[in-house]
């Protein structure tokens, strides 16, 4: 069938576990995707697994635990559990499934995309919590695969931008705000109403992707996103 995984992050976030209950139950699109959860145990996943799954266990501020499984022996389950602290609230995630044949390539990316959406999470709960956002995300071309994070950054004008940094970066519309996360695949950016967050999977020879938390004001659409990204890689577009 295939190799399972074992991912698991730590974090204290700088929210009650109430609040934190809220974003990962209730409010995904503030930080990860949109995501429904039918609030109690055996209630439907819709949005997590492309055929949706099940929530196995439902004990708020506490303990949530949602599993999909298919006849061929794949599965898919997250655990959270969560327990006050002085600072806020210390959350353990653990992330089992199984991966296909390029096992090695898959477990290097959920590892790295773990971090990331573990990290917008707690930029959610300490400056967004209990408020949901409009979500947009957009792919660039297949032609950003290669040396795509790069070329994304550079049209966004952070190309030289650390965490920490103030920047006015580029996009359909200019994005103000605090460079939040950077790696050598990966850059976020917190603005005063919204969350910025570019993919760049070409790491692992994908396509690089954006996506937009946005709390405030109007949000660029998809298409808008497209069309900027599909001007950074002309020669991806469609002939």
């Amino acid at each position: 069938m295939g190799t399972e995984i074992d991912v698991r992050w730590e974090g204290v976030l700088a929210g009650t576990p109430e609040q934190v209950w809220d974003a990962f139950t209730a409010r995904t699109g503030g930080w990860l995707w949109e995501i429904a959860y039918e609030p109690r145990p055996g209630g439907a996943e819709r949005g997590l697994t492309p055929t949706g799954g099940t929530v196995v266990e439902w004990d708020p501020a506490r303990r949530f635990v949602t599993r999909a499984d298919s006849a061929d022996g794949w599965f898919n389950q997250l655990d959270y559990d969560l327990e006050p602290r002085a600072a806020g609230t210390l959350l353990r995630y653990r992330h089992r499934s199984v991966l296909g044949e390029d096992h090695d390539v898959q477990l290097d990316s959920c590892l790295h995309h773990t971090k990331f959406y573990y990290h917008s999470l707690t930029e959610y709960v300490r400056h967004f919590a209990g408020r949901d956002a409009t979500y947009v995300s957009a792919g660039a071309p297949e032609s950003s695969a290669d040396g795509g994070f790069a070329a994304v950054c550079d049209a966004l004008g952070v190309s030289d931008a650390a965490v920490g940094d103030r920047v006015v970066a580029a996009g359909p519309t200019p994005i103000e705000g605090v460079v939040d996360y950077r790696t050598d695949r990966f850059l976020g950016i917190r603005t005063a109403g919204a969350l910025y967050r570019v993919y760049g999977r070409d790491a692992w020879g994908w396509p690089v992707a954006v996506a937009a938390h946005v709390f405030d004001g109007p949000a660029d659409p998809e298409v808008a996103w497209t069309t900027w990204l599909a001007e950074v890689f002309p020669a991806g577009t469609d002939e």
